[in-house]
């Protein structure tokens, strides 16, 4: 069930965004079909709507020198709220820490993502910090060897059916 009612032209905005998010508006009116006044209302009324929730410039890892990456399932000892939120919180200062999930189906609760220049760095980090956070009793690692496939973009193939 879809929380914001989207036609035609919503799901051909956010489609086209999801390729480039840097086209002008102009020529996003214009590979649409609309003129550039409502295509940018349109745009507007998606971001404030929390369709679009930002619009971010992607960073090849490598090309930065964080050349390992790795997922990090982690259990907790408690599932109470306040651990978690404590949790949370501290991961949230990591910044090596590119994503964080709470998780089920698992021997963990979350599920890391953490980009690193080397093993040496991922020693640092998880001992450093990760280990130390209150409540965390266990860490499986494994390390990313390949993309295979790796989008931001969000399937909106069913929409408008």
């Amino acid at each position: 069930m879809l929380n914001v009612d989207l036609d035609r032209f919503d799901i051909k905005i956010l489609h086209e965004l999801q390729r480039d998010a840097s086209i002008s508006n102009q020529d996003l009116a214009d590979r649409i079909g609309l003129t550039a006044a409502p295509c940018s209302r349109r745009v507007k009324q998606l971001e404030e709507s929390g369709v679009i929730e930002r619009q971010v410039v992607r960073v090849n890892e490598r090309k930065v020198g964080l050349n390992l990456i790795a997922l990090l399932h982690i259990s907790m000892d408690k599932h109470i709220p306040e651990r978690f939120e404590a949790f949370e919180q501290a991961i949230g200062d990591i910044p090596e820490v590119m994503e964080c999930y709470l998780i089920t189906g698992h021997d963990a609760d979350y599920q890391l993502k953490v980009a690193v220049a080397d093993m040496d760095s991922y020693h640092d980090i998880l001992l450093g910090k990760i280990t130390r956070i209150s409540g965390v009793t266990g860490v499986k690692s494994a390390f990313i060897m390949r993309k295979v496939i790796d989008t931001t973009a969000v399937p909106l193939h069913y929409l408008g059916r």
